[in-house]
């Protein structure tokens, strides 16, 4: 088996002050601890949108102690963007008062004055010895930092392939100045990718990453999620309500194609948020009948039409 290989590092079992609680499936932290002893192996996640890919960076750098950054991915998100950024138009403005300020004339002639690292550059240089830096830092010791990349597929479609040869390296130059930042080849990043599937990922970066699809959590697991966020509860609401989500999003994947999208993991924890403002004997009897504060879960008029009214089957089976 893996685990008598691989180190578990991360356990998913961590509290975190003040931040929701995540809970990661036994395969998920499988792979989440083959992208720590990889090393330089990205880990790519998939699923339904909701369904926690976004927020499983933050949990590993959580429980592991390590510093975090997130790099959330537009249309015109460069590749070079995630290494460091290069303000031309800061100094040439510079540039122009500089004539009449020695001290600014001083700034202009160097460019780093100009040069702001990214977060793939600020998890490089958080790998270093301080006196490696070469630029400032405020952490005091070199460590792993976790990075997020988030929804890489909706950048250009090039925009994968200007990864490779840095994530390869764990090193990249900086062009204004000709100075290379490179990662402590001992402490590089843990990266973790996620995709939409808006469009495909080139070949050639799908092999240098690890993948993990995020799966739809089961009905009893749904419940471990929702005593997680609210401990105080009362068992008979929260598995009322488990069902009564379950019926819906089992009456959606039967109409795949006619429904806009199927409820989430996320939607469930903001309907729940709700629910649990009512009394025990009057939150059962909304679950009992129509749909209640079905904005939260029907996102289309479609939805309403088709799941705002329960047969009274439907009402049976939910018992």
């Amino acid at each position: 088996m893996v685990d008598s290989v691989i180190p578990r590092i991360y356990t998913g079992k961590s509290e975190s002050d003040g931040r929701e609680p995540y809970i990661p499936s036994p395969e998920l932290i499988e792979a989440v601890n083959l992208t720590i002893f990889l090393q330089k192996r990205p880990l790519l996640l998939k699923g339904e949108p909701g369904c926690g890919k976004t927020r499983l960076a933050l949990a590993v750098a959580d429980e592991l102690k390590l510093p975090y950054e997130s790099w959330y991915i537009q249309s015109t998100t460069r590749a070079k963007d995630g290494f460091y950024t290069y303000d031309a138009i800061a100094r040439l403005q510079d540039a122009q008062l500089a004539q009449h300020d020695e001290q600014k004339r001083s700034k202009v002639n160097d460019p780093k004055n100009y040069i702001k690292l990214g977060p793939l550059g600020r998890a490089f240089e958080n790998s270093l010895e301080k006196s490696q830096r070469k630029f400032e830092n405020s952490l005091l010791k070199s460590q792993r930092t976790v990075v997020l990349i988030d929804e890489i597929d909706k950048a250009d479609i090039d925009f994968p392939n200007d990864l490779l040869q840095a994530l390869d390296e764990a090193c990249f130059p900086i062009q204004e100045t000709g100075e290379e930042i490179k990662a402590n080849p001992k402490q590089p990043p843990i990266i973790f990718i996620t995709s939409n599937d808006e469009k495909d990922l080139p070949d050639a970066f799908l092999r240098r990453c690890l993948f993990h699809y995020i799966k739809f959590p089961k009905e009893s697991e749904l419940i471990n999620i929702i005593n997680a966020h609210f401990p105080k509860s009362q068992p008979a609401v929260i598995g009322a309500a488990v069902r009564r989500f379950q019926l819906l999003r089992n009456k959606m994947e039967e109409n795949i194609g006619k429904t806009g999208k199927k409820v989430s993991t996320s939607e469930l924890i903001d309907w729940f948020t709700i629910l649990r403002e009512y009394p025990e004997d009057e939150a059962l009897s909304k679950l009992e009948g129509e749909l209640p504060f079905a904005g939260v879960l029907l996102k289309y008029w479609k939805d309403y039409r088709d799941y705002l009214l329960p047969s009274r089957e439907e009402k049976n089976e939910s018992r």
